[in-house]
């Protein structure tokens, strides 16, 4: 090889080079020096996140835990117990994971290569299309129904008709769906796992809903994943613990595939004291849907604001006669955040986490002064 004419560039997969790059929320501490205040005075309401945080009883057992200088159990073996008297699936199809992120990547590095496809249902939760891309695979695209609903009879068709140029494998599907907050039923669920794709099923903002978790139908079907989180009802979204329930022939292959350390010990013992607070942690998701139910009467008194219906911990508004775009920086002037879109399917929309009753005060007297 002649060395004066090699660039190391040409070595990089030719679809990484041209992937597009997942936009997360920018980090409290840089929010708060480009805003010029103080951390305590900013209404944080633009990334899903609990308001209270964790119960103290997690705080204590992070403070008090003595073996942070050796390596965690890579089975996981107590938090898998307790996860399964949580979610009352078998431990065997149980497997903590760094954040619900780190299985959505296992699954698309497992089933996706060159010539596979994902069908994506947008709006939606954006690292569903960005790990399938990771992959290299193709992503389909099936938009949801204007109310935000998945369009069962679509993604039927598409699965069916099996594009020429690749093969369908995974079907991403979110319930509640971030961002619109809409609730995916049981038979529109039931008849697509009857499709011959594995269906990950996003249960992140479940805890939030007027609906039980799917976690049993596990065991019964063999093309179901779920996967859930700690960060959002239990409030340690900064600690990245997640977890999958899977059927018994994928947590084979999940065992041989996964990282051996992939849970931190912070995270066990964090997620373990969760656990153990599951009482209080539902008191908080409680007093969280209160609000929810307070915010959405609130912001639909807004004219200039249409909120939709949401079984989350957020509400998306479409914002009307007026640019979403600068009512979103006019928001962040008064150190209030939220999150703007303008993807296909939420032109000019905004969303606002549920916050504490003082934030929400704060938000609606800054939305009132704008109108």
């Amino acid at each position: 090889m002649d060395q004066d004419k090699f660039a190391a560039r040409e070595l990089l997969l030719p679809h990484i080079e041209k992937l597009e790059e997942y936009t997360p929320i920018q980090p409290f501490e840089v929010l708060s020096e480009r805003l010029g205040m103080d951390a305590r005075d900013i209404v944080k309401l633009d990334a899903n996140e609990n308001p209270y945080g964790p119960v103290a009883g997690v705080v204590e057992a992070l403070a008090e835990y003595p073996y942070y200088h050796i390596y965690p159990d890579p089975q996981q073996g107590e938090l898998r117990a307790a996860l399964s008297e949580f979610t009352g699936v078998p431990v065997q199809n149980i497997l903590p994971t760094h954040g619900a992120d780190e299985m959505l990547d296992y699954l698309c590095r497992l089933f996706l290569g060159s010539g596979d496809a994902v069908i994506n249902c947008p709006p939606t939760f954006g690292m569903y299309s960005f790990d399938a891309g990771l992959a290299g695979a193709r992503v389909i695209d099936v938009p949801r129904r204007e109310d935000y609903s998945v369009d069962v009879e679509a993604v039927m068709a598409r699965v069916r008709a099996q594009p020429d140029d690749s093969r369908i494998k995974l079907l991403f599907l979110t319930s509640p769906n971030n961002p619109s907050g809409t609730w995916l039923p049981d038979d529109a669920l039931a008849r697509l796992l009857a499709l011959p794709v594995l269906v990950a099923l996003d249960e992140a903002y479940v805890d939030f809903a007027d609906h039980p978790s799917r976690a049993a139908w596990v065991t019964e079907r063999e093309n179901l994943v779920i996967l859930r989180t700690f960060s959002k009802a239990a409030g340690i979204a900064g600690l990245r613990l997640g977890y999958a329930l899977a059927p018994n022939w994928l947590m084979e292959r999940l065992w041989t595939f996964k990282q051996p350390y992939n849970v931190n010990v912070a995270a066990s013992v964090a997620g373990l004291a969760s656990l153990r607070a599951a009482d209080e942690i539902r008191a908080v998701v409680e007093t969280l849907k209160q609000e929810r139910t307070r915010l959405f009467a609130a912001l639909q008194s807004v004219p200039y604001l249409d909120p939709v219906p949401s079984q989350a911990n957020f509400i998306l508004c479409r914002v009307v006669d007026r640019d979403a775009a600068r009512l979103k920086a006019a928001l962040e002037e008064q150190g209030i955040l939220v999150r703007y879109y303008k993807k296909p399917g939420l032109e000019n929309c905004i969303r606002i986490s549920v916050g504490r009753p003082d934030q929400t005060e704060r938000l609606m007297a800054v939305m009132t002064s704008l109108q």
